[in-house]
């Protein structure tokens, strides 16, 4: 039987943070892997703390995880000690740093050659932080790790318009859309596999010297 047992401190800071004991017990069931889907399904007020559990981002929407911030919640509330609840917070020059590695425009110049595109996929600044925070918060994936499927991503797409000779960044989502709808897990998974990108070698210019 799951006991939870909860000092005056701890539920002191728990009202400053705009949680309570029905956000920690149903947390606790589901980190003990209990299936609260019959409780959801049998009262709405039970339904609606595990909706709590989602806007709060103490929990993942989709496979019913515990995000970073509901395993620091747990912990604290496990923790002996009567101190202040952290709430951990991505740093601020890693969403900067995928900001800015974000494409303004579908258009771009790459090995000499030029790709004319038609509009602008970088938008939505405050939306993409709030979003790409998420992300990390939820602790499945690093923000070195998105950084790096972007990369990954805008290297493919210039190597294969050269190969092609057609602007293959005008398929690329605007910056809202890619988070949404989370396009960089298959270029992490490849990354994983060990996957490489073949560089088309580039042909010289001028004349060559015999």
């Amino acid at each position: 039987m799951m006991k939870l047992t909860v000092t005056p401190e701890q539920f002191e800071e728990l009202i400053k943070r705009g949680y309570n004991l029905d956000v920690i017990f149903l947390l606790k069931l589901i980190d003990e892997q209990y299936d609260v889907s019959p409780l959801c399904e049998g009262s709405m007020k039970i339904a609606s703390v595990y909706q709590t559990l989602i806007r709060k981002a103490l929990i993942t929407n989709t496979d019913e995880k515990l995000t970073t911030l509901g395993r620091d919640l747990l912990e604290f509330m496990n923790a002996k000690s009567t101190g202040k609840l952290i709430k951990r917070k991505p740093a601020t020059t890693d969403f900067e740093e995928w900001w800015k590695n974000y494409p303004g425009t579908d258009s771009f110049e790459y090995k000499g050659k030029t790709f004319k595109g038609t509009r602008a996929i970088r938008k939505g600044k405050d939306e993409c932080r709030l979003k790409f925070d998420k992300i990390i918060l939820e602790g499945e994936y690093t923000a070195q790790q998105l950084i790096a499927a972007l990369e990954y991503e805008l290297l493919q797409k210039k190597e294969s318009s050269i190969a092609t000779n057609s602007n293959r960044m005008t398929f690329m989502q605007n910056s809202v859309t890619y988070l949404n709808q989370r396009a960089f897990e298959a270029y992490i998974e490849l990354i994983n596999d060990g996957a490489k990108i073949d560089i088309a070698p580039q042909k010289p210019r001028g004349g060559t010297d015999i």
